[in-house]
C-alpha cells in the first residue's frame, strides 16, 4: 500500500466513523440564544494553536463538508458571537467584522490534519451584522488529549482609521455542561477520565475565565435536542 492509499484509507475511516446525518437537525435547528449583552470590557487573546487553516469558508453551518448535505455525528450547538470596540468603559458594536471559527470533531479531530486530510468539516466564517452578531451551527466540540473542551476564533475588522486589525482566542464551556454532553454519544464512546478539565488547562489559567460561557439546552424543528451558546468579544481598536 503506497502512502496515498494508506492516507485515503484513513480519510475514509474517518469519515464513516463520524458523519451521520442529522435528519430533523439539518437546517430545521433554530437554536439560536439571544445575543450575548456585551460586557465592555477587553476579551482576553490566547494563542492560535497549530490547526488554524485559511479556508475562506464563508458559511454558518459549519457541520459538515462545503457542499455536502451529510452532516457530523454529535449534538448540535447554535453560536452566537457578537463583537464590540470598546472605549472608555462602553461597547459600540462592530458591523461587518469577519468572525472565523474551527474547533475539533466528537472524537477530537480537526479536518486537515493527518487523520483527516483534505477535509474541511468544522471550520467557517461569517460578516457580523449591524449589532455586531455572528452565528454559526455547529456541533458541540469534543476534546483531545492535554487541552479542555474549546472553540478556537479569530476577528478581522477595520479601527476608525481604517487600520485592519486581527483578534485571536479560544471559547471554553462551563464544566457542568460540558460533562452532561461528554455522557451522551458519539462523546461517551471516550473515556471520560482522560479528558482535562477547565482548571487543568494550561491556556485556560491564562485568562479562561473571561472567555467562559454556558450553553443552554435549546429544541429545533422536530424534536431535535441541542444546546445554544452566546458569548461578547470586546476589542480595543
Amino acid at each position: 500500500m503506497t502512502p496515498t492509499d494508506a492516507g485515503d484509507l484513513m480519510r475514509r475511516r474517518h469519515r464513516r466513523r463520524t458523519l451521520a446525518l442529522l435528519g430533523a437537525a439539518g437546517a430545521g435547528f433554530f437554536g439560536w440564544p439571544a445575543a450575548a449583552r456585551p460586557a465592555c470590557i477587553v476579551t482576553p487573546a490566547q494563542t492560535e494553536g497549530p490547526f488554524f487553516l485559511d479556508t475562506g469558508l464563508k458559511r454558518s453551518d459549519i457541520r459538515g463538508e462545503p457542499g455536502e448535505s451529510t452532516k457530523l455525528a454529535g449534538i448540535p450547538l447554535a453560536l452566537s458571537l457578537r463583537v464590540s470596540a470598546v472605549s472608555a468603559g462602553a461597547c459600540t458594536p462592530l458591523t461587518d467584522a469577519l468572525i472565523e471559527v474551527w474547533h475539533c470533531d466528537a472524537a477530537g479531530i480537526y479536518s486537515g490534519t493527518s487523520a483527516a486530510m483534505g477535509m474541511r468539516f468544522l471550520r467557517g466564517y461569517q460578516p457580523t451584522d449591524s449589532g455586531g452578531e455572528a452565528r454559526f451551527l455547529t456541533v458541540y466540540p469534543g476534546w483531545y488529549p492535554g487541552r479542555a473542551i474549546h472553540i478556537h476564533f479569530k476577528v478581522l475588522a477595520k479601527s476608525g482609521n481604517g487600520r485592519r486589525v486581527q483578534f485571536t482566542s479560544q471559547l471554553y464551556f462551563d464544566e457542568a455542561v460540558n460533562a452532561e454532553v461528554m455522557s451522551q454519544p458519539p462523546y461517551a464512546a471516550r473515556p471520560d477520565s482522560r479528558r482535562v478539565h477547565n482548571d487543568r488547562d494550561y491556556l485556560y489559567r491564562d485568562g479562561g475565565r473571561l472567555l467562559t460561557t454556558t450553553p443552554a439546552p435549546a429544541a429545533g424543528k422536530g424534536g431535535t435536542r441541542g444546546y445554544a451558546a452566546a458569548f461578547a468579544i470586546g476589542m480595543r481598536l
